[in-house]
């Protein structure tokens, strides 16, 4: 897992909760319904498909 500033990892959970709650495939197995919980989870395993570009 990269290093992501407070900052990244907010913006980061808050963009994968914003597109579960739209009806995304989850990429983790969970029994947990909260889309920001399912976000939290997933970049704690490192699933989240986002990456961060730093100038």
């Amino acid at each position: 897992m990269q290093n992501y500033t407070r900052y990244e990892r907010a913006r980061i959970i808050g963009a994968r909760a914003l597109q579960i709650s739209m009806g995304a495939p989850v990429l983790v197995k969970t029994t947990k319904i909260d889309p920001l919980l399912i976000a939290l989870e997933e970049f704690e395993k490192d699933l989240i498909p986002i990456t961060v570009r730093r100038r």
